[in-house]
């Protein structure tokens, strides 16, 4: 690989790093063909993105982007795949289902909304965070459910109330 394009790749992961704000490295070495297809189309299906890179060439890429990657630099050994998704935990979902049938892929370490997280035992952790879009459905129903009580309150307490003020109306009368 020449000079050139080595910097091209550079470049082309350092956009791919400012870009995203989920990323997994793993480790996928020692699947076979079958294997590292099946792993790409179950990637494909949940929104992630699977590329295969150099070290060098990642650790050239963290160091010039303007995120903080902190201790993720440290895990750039051996084989390193690069696992990006919108979602937080779609890639931790993709690896959790893919290794009840094999012990691959190995989590190195992610990098989640700012948060680091280096190992393989991170893996349930990342499973269980909930996305954007979970949280604030979470929250609007938090914030629905008082608010459905009061109205429900009142609505029947104001046919009572106007029950009652009618009879003493009527008896006034």
């Amino acid at each position: 690989m020449t000079r050139e394009e080595k910097s091209v790749v550079i470049e082309q992961l350092t956009a791919q790093l400012a870009e995203n704000t989920n990323i997994y490295l793993t480790d996928i070495s020692g699947l076979n063909a079958g294997d590292t297809s099946n792993l790409r189309r179950a990637c494909f299906k949940a929104g992630v993105k699977l590329n295969v890179v150099k070290n060098t060439l990642l650790a050239k890429a963290m160091e010039s982007s303007d995120k903080d990657f902190g201790e993720l630099s440290e895990v750039l050994k051996g084989n390193t795949s690069l696992m990006v998704s919108e979602t937080g935990n779609a890639p931790a979902k993709v690896i959790k289902a893919f290794r009840k049938k094999s012990e691959k892929p190995v989590l190195k370490g992610a990098f989640i909304e700012e948060a680091i997280y280096v190992g393989d035992d991170q893996l349930d952790m990342l499973v269980d965070i909930k996305s954007k879009e979970e949280l604030i459905g979470e929250i609007i129903t938090l914030l629905q459910s008082p608010a459905k009580n009061v109205i429900s309150a009142l609505k029947s307490g104001g046919s009572t109330l106007s029950g009652i003020v009618k009879t003493l109306s009527e008896k006034e009368g």
